[in-house]
C-alpha cells in the first residue's frame, strides 16, 4: 500500500532542507522573470483569501496555487504553500485531507522534484505490501463501495454470456485486485447446466507493488476454491513485465481450442497513451471471444499539457472520491485512511511527473469512457449489456448506501454503462467483441 511522506498537521510539510530547496526555486524563478513581469510583485498574506467556517476552501487554494505555478509566479507560490501546509491535515476533515495530498504533488511540481517523490512513494509501498493487508483492505472497500464490484459484476456477465456453450476457457487478466473478482465467476461455472467447462486463469501483473509471492498465495487460494467449486482449473502468472506492449500472444499461452476472454480492469490507463492502440490492437489478435473494460471516468489525458486544465480534472475526480470516502467510512477508520493515502503517489505522477521519464506501466493517464469508445471501436463492436446483466447490476447497488446510481449510454458517441455517486459518473463498464 502506498504511505509516506505523509504528516500530522504537527509536523511542518517541509524540513529546512525542503525550506531551502523552496526558497532557492522561488529567487531562480524571480531573477528568471523580466522586471516589468506581474510575477516580481509582491505578494502579501492579506492577499490570499482565508477559508471561511462554511463552503470548501481547499479546491480554491489549491487551484490558485496551481494557477501560480503555472505562471511562475513565485511569491505567491511561496506564499501559498505555506498557507496550505498550514491548514492541511490528512487527519482534519475533506478539505484538510485534499489539501494534504494535493499540496505534496504542488509542492514536487513548484520544486522539480516529483520523480524523487513518486520513486520514493513507489519503494516504501513495495516495501510494506503484503498480501494479507492488501485483501482485508480490498475487500473491505468492496463491502462499504461498490466501486470495484460494480466493474466485477458487468464485467462477468458479460464473460459468461460469451462463454456459453465453450468447454475450454481462457481468462486474461490485467487488473489489480488480486482475483477478488473471480470466485463468484466459478460458482457461476459450477452450476452451468451443461457440463463444466475447464478454465484457465492468466493473470498479468505490471504493478511494482504485487510481489511474486503475492501471487502465489493467491493462485494457491484460488486453486484451492476451485477444487471446491468442482471447477477444473488452471492458474498462471505472467509477470516482470514494464509495460503491457511486452505481451505477445505466444507469451500468454493461448491455444486455438480455447475460448478467450480478456478482462482489463484499471489497467489500460497505465499504459502510455501513444501505445494504447497498438495494446488494443495487440488484443484483437488474440480473437477473443469478449473483451471487458473498466476504468474511472476522468480525463487526464488530453490535458496533459495543460497543468491547470489537468489539476482541476484531477482534483474534481478525487474530491468526489475522498466525499464518497468520507459517507462510507467511519471518520476514525484505518482503511479509509490508507486508501485516502494510496491517492498520493497517482496524484504525484500525474501532476508532478513527465511522460516517458522511466516510470513504465505507470502512467496513470486515465480517459473518460467516450475516449476508450473511440480508441476501442477502431479494433471491437460495443456489445450491450443484457437485461440479466443489468438486473444484476442494480441489484448490487441496492447493497449500498443511497447515493449511488447508475447511467446509462447517452447517444452513439458512447458505449458502456457508468456507475455515479450522487449522479456524477465515477466507473466506466464495457464489454466488446471484434
Amino acid at each position: 500500500m502506498d504511505t509516506a511522506l505523509f504528516t500530522p498537521k504537527e509536523a511542518p510539510l517541509f524540513n529546512s532542507n525542503q525550506q531551502r530547496n523552496v526558497k532557492e526555486a522561488m529567487e531562480m524563478q524571480s531573477i528568471n522573470q523580466p522586471q516589468n513581469s506581474h510575477t516580481s510583485t509582491s505578494i502579501s498574506s492579506d492577499s490570499i483569501e482565508l477559508p471561511s467556517a462554511s463552503g470548501k476552501w481547499a479546491p480554491r487554494l489549491l487551484l490558485e496555487c496551481a494557477r501560480a505555478i503555472s505562471e511562475n509566479d513565485s511569491g505567491k507560490i511561496h506564499l501559498l504553500l505555506w498557507r496550505l501546509n498550514e491548514l492541511a491535515s490528512p487527519y482534519g476533515d475533506c478539505d484538510q485531507k485534499l489539501a494534504s495530498y494535493f499540496l505534496q504533488a504542488l509542492f514536487c511540481k513548484a520544486t522539480d522534484s516529483g520523480q524523487r517523490c513518486y520513486e520514493t512513494l513507489a519503494a516504501v509501498a513495495e516495501k510494506r505490501h503484503s498480501f494479507d493487508s492488501a485483501r482485508k483492505l480490498i475487500l473491505k472497500f468492496q463491502e462499504v463501495s461498490p466501486w470495484m464490484t460494480f466493474g466485477h459484476v458487468a464485467s462477468n456477465g458479460a464473460i459468461l454470456e460469451a462463454f456459453e456453450g465453450e468447454t475450454k476457457l481462457h481468462i486474461i487478466d490485467i487488473s489489480n485486485t488480486l482475483c477478488t473478482q473471480w470466485p463468484i465467476l466459478l460458482e457461476a461455472l459450477a452450476t452451468r447446466n451443461d457440463e463444466t467447462p475447464h478454465l484457465k486463469l492468466t493473470v498479468v501483473d505490471t504493478a511494482s507493488t504485487v510481489r511474486s509471492v503475492v501471487m502465489n498465495e493467491v493462485g494457491q487460494r484460488m486453486q484451492k476454491f476451485a477444487r471446491l467449486m468442482g471447477v477444473p482449473f488452471e492458474f498462471n502468472v505472467i509477470s516482470g513485465l514494464y509495460h503491457l506492449g511486452e505481451l505477445t500472444k505466444e507469451g500468454l499461452g493461448v491455444q486455438e481450442d480455447e475460448a478467450i476472454a480478456v478482462n482489463c480492469i484499471g489497467a489500460l490507463r497505465k499504459v502510455e497513451v501513444e501505445e494504447r492502440g497498438a495494446i488494443i490492437r495487440m488484443f484483437q489478435s488474440l480473437r477473443p471471444r469478449v473483451v471487458t473494460v473498466v476504468e474511472e471516468e476522468a480525463d487526464f489525458s488530453s490535458s496533459r499539457d495543460d497543468f491547470v486544465k489537468c489539476f482541476e480534472e484531477c482534483l474534481k475526480f478525487y474530491t468526489l472520491y475522498f466525499e464518497m470516502l468520507e459517507e462510507s467510512f467511519f471518520p476514525t477508520s484505518n482503511d479509509r485512511l490508507t486508501l485516502e493515502r494510496e491517492c498520493s503517489r497517482n496524484i504525484v505522477r500525474v501532476l508532478a511527473c513527465d511522460d516517458g521519464n522511466g516510470t513504465e506501466g505507470d502512467s496513470e493517464r486515465r480517459e473518460r469512457g467516450s475516449q476508450w469508445s473511440e480508441r476501442l471501436k477502431e479494433a471491437f463492436s460495443p456489445v450491450g449489456f443484457t437485461d440479466d446483466v443489468m438486473d444484476d447490476v442494480k441489484s448490487l447497488l441496492k447493497r449500498y448506501r443511497a447515493g449511488w446510481g447508475l447511467l446509462l449510454p447517452q447517444g452513439d458517441r458512447e458505449s458502456g454503462i457508468h456507475l455515479t455517486w450522487k449522479e456524477e459518473p465515477l466507473v466506466w463498464a464495457s464489454a466488446w467483441k471484434p
